[in-house]
């Protein structure tokens, strides 16, 4: 069991960056979105102004026993080979963090044949073969499922006391969209096959048998859907349970959390299962592609800003969406005010109101 004492948004705080943002040289609400991240923010660090000076994104890597059932279109060692990538700074990640002023932080949870490569975090490698098939029996213990949603915790603590703004979190694995999806139908208690998606690219045949693989070891483990350990530890992954942390680490410690795609959004949804109130300290990237993505959001209430078509992972998403997050942020500490020029703004109180 992890209990955690989260405190909710500050209204106050939120209540003050609405009415500034109402006083804004534009038509009230004419920003959406950036106006609604800005108060957003507002309420987690309790300050109208606020500014993202430093940001980082952790990036954790795990295989997944799942993949002995032929649900990834990839071999399963090139998780190895992306983590070496990434670590030598040839990936989308890397690419997109380095643009977007992002530190990147490489994590080895539990990937075969990866030990002490350069730049790659592997004291942490919970599982050193990954997760077991979760189809015969559970993915990881129950105590495994505690202690990586520990560290990843911790890892907010860690960057929180570095002063970082804003946290992105992303994952490499083969068949990681599986467990993903079976997180997401098992915490929303349905077993509905439409919600399995291609992932990376599975044939026809394939695809049928990815759908199977999943409703079986839902029907098998009928995990509770208000548990999210017992979720995670029978069809979840180390990269999932990992991000579950994260999340409750930036309510924990007041730092958004940019949620990327489907194995993020899972994440997500476990997470507000441990605590609810980690919920409003998130912010949602991109849509995904992958079915069961739109079905947590919902679940959620998340609203993605982005819509990129993208479903590549590693968190490829939260750099773009850091910049946006920047400019909302901008708008809210730099722009002028009616009051400032003394421009006229009586006509205005009844479209506020």
């Amino acid at each position: 069991m992890i209990e955690l004492d989260i405190k909710p948004l500050d209204s106050r705080a939120m209540a003050a960056a609405r009415q500034r943002q109402n006083e804004l040289l534009k038509p009230a609400g004419s920003l959406g979105e950036l106006e609604e991240i800005s108060i957003q923010i507002s309420g987690i660090t309790g300050k109208v102004k606020n500014k993202i000076e430093k940001k980082i994104h952790f990036l954790f890597g795990s295989d997944h026993g799942i993949y002995d059932e032929g649900v990834s279109a990839s071999p399963q060692y090139f998780t190895e080979v992306l983590m070496k990538v990434y670590a030598e700074d040839g990936g989308a990640i890397n690419a997109l963090c380095k643009n977007s002023g992002v530190e990147l932080k490489i994590f080895d949870l539990g990937v075969k044949n990866l030990s002490n490569y350069k730049d790659i975090d592997s004291r942490h490698k919970f599982m050193p073969e990954g997760t077991r098939n979760f189809l015969k029996q559970r993915a990881m213990t129950l105590e495994t499922v505690e202690q990586v949603i520990k560290f990843g915790i911790d890892l907010v603590h860690e960057a929180k006391n570095e002063n970082f703004n804003i946290i992105g979190a992303g994952e490499v694995g083969m068949a990681n969209t599986t467990p993903a999806a079976a997180c997401i139908m098992a915490a929303l208690g349905v077993l509905n096959e439409n919600l399995v998606g291609r992932g990376g690219g599975l044939t026809d045949e394939a695809f049928e048998k990815k759908k199977k693989v999943v409703i079986s070891a839902l029907n098998f483990h009928n995990p509770d859907k208000n548990d999210a350990l017992e979720i995670l530890s029978c069809v979840g992954g180390l990269d999932i349970a990992a991000m579950t942390g994260v999340f409750l680490g930036g309510a924990l410690y007041r730092v958004p959390v940019v949620v990327d795609g489907v194995i993020s959004i899972a994440a997500a949804l476990l997470a507000t299962k441990i605590n609810s109130l980690s919920r409003d300290f998130m912010i949602a990237s991109h849509k995904s592609l992958e079915p069961a993505y739109s079905a947590a959001a919902e679940e959620l209430k998340l609203k993605p800003f982005l819509n990129l078509s993208m479903r590549l992972g590693e968190g490829s998403g939260c750099p773009t969406a850091m910049q946006i997050i920047d400019d909302a942020l901008k708008v809210m500490n730099d722009m002028k005010t009616f009051n400032d020029i003394n421009l006229e703004s009586e006509y205005r109180k009844e479209i506020i109101n």
